[in-house]
């Protein structure tokens, strides 16, 4: 794989240099008033990035599979129902890591390509009567799919039934480079993971938590310890960790903000919009169509490309690595072999998305796939020729 050449995989995203040489910085006593400074702004950053006027930020030296199970371990017990959609590898693995952690999992199966099913959730959290259910886990953006959710609906889902139960969101290909509103959507906990948004290696859980989430730890019975949010809300107001936290990545999480903030978090995530309908309409144009049921559910982040009949995915992935040294993402789960995929989030340009398709073309050509060789790249180009970027209009 070449160095030189973009990653097109949904996570881990391009990194800047200017973010690698931030995290790039000599050791730090971080029990001292030194790392109290650094980490501040982080924290603060993340709020506002996930628009949080209350509650807590945790970070973690995990991953967002790390913020999962801190979310669920700190506030529910064994035993405990929680509701959950499945419609993708993501919203899966969350199933099964409820499930082995001895939770109760009420599963509405929804088929792939569809996003979270509000009327579903509403349902059954209307027959709860008893509200057994103690959490609803939503998948924002299902990577495996390239279909988004709306977690502002299933708030209101759970507003129309009337049920306490808390409301827990995985963001980890969402935030930072798609809308979200914590305090809007009545979000109680949001996961996200330092690789994906913001840009830096993998190595950080980064979660919102809610007043009320905060209160369900009083009573939650789950095991943790390396995840005790409790111990770590001590520790932070001391100004330090219960344990050594990741502080190059602390600070390059401090950088990362600023770049986003700088660029402005509306033209962020313009132009993940952008670049992303680059990219769908150079789908179209191979005569091929993303993955998700209708266009109000296409991600931003990231395009699962079904591919034609007869075609395997996983094929263009492994060749576009082995010739032309570019990753794709493949198929996953039940798309396995039937799609692959196109990351665009993170540091990404009209250019770099430019080369992606090129490669993928190629690839499709190499491996006798029906296709007019420079279709998409052309309808991305008129796209892109045709739009103009937000920050190009700040600075008119």
């Amino acid at each position: 794989m070449s160095m030189q050449n973009p990653v097109f995989i949904p996570g881990p995203t391009n990194i800047p240099d200017s973010v690698r040489k931030a995290c790039d910085m000599p050791t730090l006593d971080h029990r001292s008033p030194a790392f109290a400074r650094l980490f501040k702004p982080a924290v603060e950053g993340v709020r506002r990035v996930l628009k949080m006027d209350q509650g807590e930020i945790i970070v973690i030296p995990s991953t967002g599979t790390g913020g999962w199970e801190a979310a669920i371990s700190n506030t529910l017990s064994p035993g405990d129902t929680v509701l959950a959609a499945r419609f993708g590898m993501f919203s899966h693995r969350w199933i099964d890591l409820c499930q082995r952690h001895k939770l109760d999992v009420e599963i509405i199966e929804t088929p792939w390509g569809q996003g979270a099913p509000l009327e579903a959730i509403e349902k059954a959290l209307k027959a709860d009567k008893a509200h057994q259910i103690k959490a609803v886990l939503a998948t924002h953006n299902e990577t495996a799919t390239g279909v988004k959710s709306d977690i502002a609906g299933i708030r209101r889902a759970m507003d129309a039934a009337g049920h306490p139960a808390l409301l827990f969101v995985d963001g980890v290909s969402s935030i930072a480079s798609m809308p979200f509103d914590f305090a809007g959507w009545g979000v109680d906990i949001a996961v996200a993971g330092s690789q994906k948004g913001f840009m830096l290696p993998a190595g950080l859980a980064i979660l919102g938590v809610s007043p009320k989430a905060i209160a369900a730890m009083e009573t939650a019975r789950l095991p943790r310890t390396f995840f005790d949010f409790k111990d770590m809300l001590t520790a932070y107001a001391r100004g330090g960790y219960p344990y050594t936290p990741a502080v190059g990545l602390i600070a390059g999480l401090a950088h990362s903000i600023d770049l986003l903030e700088s660029e402005g978090l509306d033209n962020v995530y313009a132009r993940h919009h952008r670049l992303a309908e680059g990219v769908r309409r150079a789908v179209f144009a191979w005569g091929m169509a993303p993955y998700a049921a209708s266009a109000d559910l296409y991600s931003d982040t990231v395009t699962a490309v079904r591919v034609p009949e007869g075609c395997d995915g996983t094929a263009l992935v492994q060749l576009a690595a082995s010739k032309y040294g570019m990753a794709f993402g493949v198929g996953l789960g039940e798309v396995a072999g039937k799609v692959f995929r196109i990351g665009h989030l993170g540091m990404l340009t009209d250019a770099m998305v430019l080369s992606g398709l090129a490669v993928a073309e190629m690839c499709m050509a190499d491996l006798g796939w029906p296709l007019k060789l420079g279709s998409g790249v052309a309808a991305a180009q008129e796209y892109y020729r045709g739009t103009v970027p937000a920050m190009a209009l700040a600075a008119e």
